[in-house]
């Protein structure tokens, strides 16, 4: 019986391209070159399973084509908003995420960034870089106090309850959230959090907001120039959800009129491209995507796909299934 034909569209970890080989006719993407539309809609065409990354915008036009081979959409990552998930079901394809084994690595990430522009660290590692540091004197490059804070998370999902656990016990920090499908009460009071009545009360009310909700048309520019405006102006902004999520013309008007303090940033409206009125300020710290990218989550992550595929092409539901 011949093998379930897979097309990789970016390199994954070696251990999971090994795994993949040994168990289907797998096309690699040798070059890790994104693939344009025309070659996102041949790999349909030609394959039982295309299994995409978050760099791969899978639009309507991609997956209205005739021809369609592929069954299934094996999604490298837990977000999905880059997936035109309406038009997939309509064309009969199921699509899977890799929820949970990048729960802490990404909420890892977002405290790196607290931890960063609230102490300036960013600014200061530049400084030591480019041979400014005269040395230690009271009124150096003086930051924000973390710990005791308010962390206010809107979104209250897995990675921001990892944050929310790693800022209250490790921090001190007082968590308030909005989330429209909280957890249980028990879950919340075990992390000593309160729930708020909208975004805009978070927002008031936090030192520190960090964005965990999905990317999409529901949410996109929910960080818009007048919720940014509520925020007190000593608080920082942490995004490491989706790009979309912040209206980028907006936070850079906030943060060079001092409306608030600082951001910590990992994703970007249109990414890779990343204004340059953002690169051009000290009160921001920028990363390139980096949430998930430590070498044991990747390999959980594509380990968590390959499972997804294994089970549908033996007649069984993915359980991480979207659509």
């Amino acid at each position: 019986m011949s093998k379930p034909k897979v097309i990789v569209t970016r390199r994954w970890p070696a251990p999971v391209e090994a795994r993949l080989s040994e168990l289907f006719d797998v096309t690699l993407n040798a070059d890790d070159q994104p693939l344009g539309v025309a070659e996102l809609q041949a790999a349909l065409r030609s394959a039982d399973a295309l299994c995409p990354t978050v760099s791969d915008r899978i639009s309507a036009e991609v997956l209205d084509i005739d021809g369609i081979r592929a069954r299934v959409i094996g999604n490298y990552g837990v977000g999905f908003n880059h997936i035109d998930l309406k038009t997939a079901a309509t064309r009969g394809l199921v699509v899977t995420n890799t929820p949970e084994v990048l729960t802490d690595c990404t909420a890892d990430t977002a405290m790196t960034l607290l931890l960063m522009v609230a102490r300036r660290a960013g600014e200061g590692e530049r400084h030591v870089r480019h041979n400014e540091w005269t040395g230690w004197r009271p009124t150096h490059m003086m930051g924000t106090k973390v710990t005791g804070k308010t962390l206010g998370l809107i979104g209250f999902g897995r990675i921001a309850r990892a944050m929310a656990h790693k800022a209250h016990f490790g921090f001190g920090m007082r968590i308030i959230f909005n989330d429209p499908y909280p957890p249980s009460a028990e879950i919340v009071n075990a992390l000593g959090a309160t729930a708020c009545a909208s975004v805009e009360d978070v927002l008031r009310e936090a030192d520190f907001v960090a964005l965990h909700c999905p990317g999409g048309e529901a949410t996109r520019h929910l960080m818009n120039a007048a919720r940014l405006a509520l925020m007190k102006p000593t608080a920082f902004l942490i995004n490491t959800a989706r790009g979309d999520v912040v209206d980028q013309p907006a936070l850079v008007d906030a943060l060079t009129s001092g409306r608030i303090a600082g951001a910590g940033l990992d994703v970007y409206d249109g990414e890779p491209k990343v204004p340059d009125a953002l690169k051009s300020l000290d009160n921001v710290v920028l990363l390139p995507h980096l949430g998930s990218a430590t070498l044991e989550t990747r390999v959980a992550m594509g380990m968590r796909v390959i499972d997804n595929l294994e089970a549908f092409f033996a007649g069984k539901p993915p359980r991480d299934r979207v659509v």
